[in-house]
């Protein structure tokens, strides 16, 4: 019996032959052919050429977005070299306005940061990566026929969720390594805000045996500040310190991940790098930040937190390298799949290893979207009217950051 796929193709080639008798192509051709020797075909045939040419005639009378010109300038190159493009312009800028950060920053304060980036990496999974993964990518000179393949669509949803799944276990490994405090991205504030308040306790003299002390060194010129920094260096609880070196770790583990996905939504098509290289930008600077403010409360200086996020960049471009090596060699480029016949890739689909990339990115975002920054935003206080104010300004934030991906989306 044959497959619903198959069947689909061949009333799809045989409505073609009754324009063209040529197209006619048997069932055991079909099986052994590529997809993109189906597509082939499917050219050929006189109603798919119409198609083609109404659309190709929309598309050239239709002016450029003012993004699209952006993305070509930004990302000039083949798909390999605009990931490493990409992937300098996320881990470099974020990194540098670290020097503008104060030492003592409040990662909670940047909760409407963090809503827009959320409304980002969900606005970019949703109307990007997905479509993408399960449709393709749309071409503006010609129509495009999908092949619908059950089994293959389940191996890309088991992608997703192993995406999903990697960084659940990620997260649930640093707890037990912290005891429950976990890494949630942006407020590692809160993760740590036992621990926190005590060194800060330690250091400023709350204890009522230090507050002659206090007055003594202030009237010698030393402003409590300064008497904070110093003594928060000499006094920091031990598992606060163990919680910014394990969040060093899992900070380099999730560059490795934004790094994969410049190489993987690159290699799918220039617009989805782009956007997703939107997205992880503006998800990276309250990130950023968050880390820098953890790792000055688990007694680094400046310098040294500064220092220390540079080195966990290293893991995007890691990432980048991973991703493009298994783009290059694992199947994933479109010269490979051309000759590959359709059932000859993964447990018998037309996937390749390298078609795997695309999901697994968003399956981490949706993780990092929802499960790792959602409880933030849900967080409140006990002044009812500050906290409204406060979630309009989050949702008016999220709704931006998930429109500029609409609208890229629409407009490209």
């Amino acid at each position: 019996m044959a497959r619903p796929a198959v069947l689909w193709l061949l009333l799809a080639l045989t409505a073609c032959a009754l324009a063209a008798p040529q197209n006619v192509v048997s069932k055991h051709a079909l099986e052994s052919l590529s997809l993109d020797d189906l597509d082939h075909q499917l050219q050929t045939c006189p109603i798919v050429q119409e198609l083609s040419a109404v659309k190709h005639a929309h598309h050239a009378a239709a002016p450029s977005s003012l993004t699209t010109r952006l993305f070509a300038v930004l990302f000039p190159g083949s798909p390999a070299v605009n990931a490493l493009l990409a992937t300098l312009y996320i881990s470099g800028p974020p990194n540098f306005l670290l020097a503008l950060c104060p030492t003592n920053i409040d990662p909670s304060s940047l909760s409407v940061m963090v809503a827009f980036a959320v409304g980002g990496l969900l606005g970019d999974t949703l109307f990007h990566l997905l479509p993408e993964i399960f449709l393709g990518e749309d071409e503006p000179d010609r129509v495009r026929f999908v092949l619908v393949e059950p089994n293959r669509n389940l191996v890309l949803g088991l992608a997703i969720l192993v995406g999903f799944m990697t960084f659940v276990a990620m997260d649930k490994g640093l707890r037990i390594a912290t005891g429950g405090a976990g890494h949630d991205h942006h407020s590692h504030a809160h993760a740590h805000e036992a621990d926190a308040q005590t060194t800060a306790a330690a250091a400023s003299g709350a204890d009522t045996g230090t507050g002659n002390g206090q007055v003594k060194s202030r009237r010698k010129g030393k402003s409590k500040k300064e008497d904070a920094n110093e003594d928060q260096h000499k006094e920091v609880n031990p598992s606060v310190k163990l919680g910014g070196y394990l969040n060093l770790i899992a900070d380099f583990t999730h560059n490795i991940t934004d790094g994969l996905a410049m190489s993987a939504s690159f290699y799918a098509s220039p617009t989805i790098g782009a956007t997703t290289t939107v997205a992880v930008f503006f998800h990276e600077i309250p990130h950023e930040v968050g880390d820098f403010a953890l790792l000055v409360q688990s007694g680094f200086s400046k310098r040294a937190a500064m220092a220390s996020q540079f080195v966990t960049a290293i893991g995007a471009l890691m990432g980048t390298l991973i991703g493009i090596a298994i783009q290059e060699f694992g199947g994933g480029n479109t010269d490979g799949e051309a000759s590959m016949p359709r059932n000859a890739g993964l447990w018998g689909t037309s996937l390749t290893w390298g078609d795997m990339l695309l999901p697994f990115t968003a399956g981490t975002f949706l993780y990092v979207g929802t499960v790792a920054v959602i409880p933030e935003l849900l967080e409140t206080g006990p002044n009812k009217m500050q906290e409204l104010r406060k979630t309009l300004v989050q949702f008016s934030a999220v709704a931006v950051g998930a429109g500029i991906m609409l609208y890229i989306s629409w407009h490209d």
